[in-house]
């Protein structure tokens, strides 16, 4: 792989063709242009209602889809910056230039940002419940007296059994937030190349090959064109793009440490819980732990805030800490990505950046200790249900109504025709795009895929209120 194929401007539509009498007084690059058109979309704006761990919270220091994303947007900037100039100042690739390095840091600023403009209400749970519904129901639902699971083709079947949140940012921005035409919001490939974490189709997931982008289905059956189009344009061919290292290492940092401080704030986890873990790899680690050791560095700044004299120094120290430890990740991801610089352009390394890193042992450990002490309290898990539930109930009914839409000689009755009303045009005018021309299999696909759609678009709010208005719950 060679950065300047890498960094493809390529959109599917590209710009207008201009008078070559007139100026152009747009100095931005194209990746700059890709920021402005995610800025001002609705589909980023939606994000401020979407959960990233605790659902529908009315606190208003917990983190939500956006924030998150903010965050992520800034890390892998950040990440940019510092692995761009580590390879221009050791000349690790001599077709390497300032500019490119000005690009890599405008695309991560954006892939940050719609990272995970996909996912459906209520987090990662969200995802969860769609899948388990489909596995039960896709079965068992009929299509002129065959089972569904039957009328699909293997792959389009499995699309649905592995449902993902990544592969539905990649559909969203490429052909579902409609701002001039089919193209979605016509992002350039480099941009696009660069949030598909996992390249390969849903039916070739391998959990089991050692390679980390292997673990999950990157898109869907159903964008396989575009998605195939991104990869010779950009000449990753099956393997991810280096900038979707970078991207990942920074969404990990900034969700890692974000669930430990909110879990912190939310009174699930305590200073001295935090203390006791940091602790024991520490100790586990001895002289390997490099110059930052994370026990000892949350215990000075505790006894720094008593020394301050401030109200809550557990709180002084972990808010602290969390901003420390953010800055030593982001030293260790830069290490990552530059010591396997080779390995990465080659298409061969199967890893994340903290792999074999001073992290690596810490990365662990914060996310096993925020699923121990957060995602598996009995708060959250009530949570969860009640959320299956909404999730559970919508698909039902939005699946019910929408298997016969569009299907030829047969007439929706009258609460299906008002439940397909419901489903946004614009993602209506997609599907008829789409389907035109497709046999019956490939239409009911698509039709299912409006579902997912139209729910993965629902903020949480608006996915419980519209619960509650379906449900006649007062």
């Amino acid at each position: 792989m060679n950065w300047e194929q890498l960094l493809s401007p390529k959109r599917s539509r590209g710009a207008a063709n201009k008078s070559r009498y007139m100026k152009n007084t747009d100095l931005r690059s194209e990746f700059e242009k890709d920021y402005h058109r995610i800025i001002g979309s609705a589909s980023f704006r939606r994000l401020q209602d979407k959960t990233q761990v605790f659902p529908l919270d009315k606190s208003d220091f917990i983190r939500t889809r956006l924030t998150h994303s903010l965050e992520v947007s800034s890390f892998a900037k950040s990440l940019g910056q510092n692995i761009g100039e580590n390879i221009l100042v050791y000349k690790k690739d001599l077709g390497f230039t300032p500019r490119m390095k000005e690009d890599i840091c405008s695309i991560l600023q954006c892939a940050g940002l719609i990272h995970d403009i996909g996912n459906p209400p209520f987090g990662h749970f969200g995802e969860t419940a769609i899948r388990e519904w489909f596995e039960r129901k896709l079965p068992i639902l009929k299509y002129h007296g065959a089972p569904i699971a039957e009328v699909l083709t293997p792959q389009m079947r499995e699309d649905f059994y592995h449902f993902e949140g990544n592969a539905q940012a990649l559909r969203l921005v490429t052909k579902l937030h409609f701002l001039v035409d089919e193209q979605g919001m016509n992002l350039t490939y480099a941009l696009l190349n660069t949030i598909v974490k996992y390249p390969v189709s849903s039916d070739r997931i391998d959990k089991n090959s050692g390679n980390i982008k292997d673990k999950k289905m990157g898109y869907y059956y159903a964008d396989m064109d575009i998605f195939e189009e991104i990869q010779r344009e950009t000449g990753t061919n099956g393997s991810r793009h280096p900038l979707t290292f970078i991207l990942e290492a920074a969404d990990d940092i900034a969700y890692k440490t974000a669930d430990i401080e909110d879990a912190f704030i939310k009174g699930y986890l305590s200073y001295y819980k935090l203390f006791e873990e940091l602790q024991r790899i520490q100790t586990e680690d001895g002289d390997r732990s490099g110059s930052f050791r994370p026990a000892d560095k949350l215990e000075e700044l505790y006894m720094r805030g008593q020394e301050k004299k401030v109200e809550k120094p557990e709180e002084y120290a972990v808010k602290n800490w969390i901003v420390r430890v953010q800055g030593f990740l982001i030293n260790c991801a830069t290490y990552g990505f530059t010591s396997n610089y080779e390995s990465i352009m080659k298409g061969g390394f199967g890893h994340d950046l903290f792999y074999r890193t001073f992290a690596e042992k810490l990365m662990k450990l914060l996310g096993d200790l925020a699923y121990k002490e957060v995602f598996t309290s009995g708060d959250i898990y009530r949570m969860e249900v009640a959320e299956a539930a909404m999730i559970d109930f919508l698909m039902d009914r939005f699946a019910a109504a929408i298997i016969h839409y569009d299907d030829e000689g047969v007439r929706l009755n009258s609460i299906d025709h008002r439940i397909v009303s419901f489903i946004s045009s614009n993602y209506k005018k997609a599907y008829h795009y789409h389907a035109n021309g497709k046999s019956e299999s490939e239409k009911l696909y698509l039709r299912l895929l409006l579902v997912t759609d139209y729910i993965c678009g629902m903020t949480d709010s608006y996915a419980k209120r519209l619960y509650q208005e379906l449900k006649a719950i007062v």
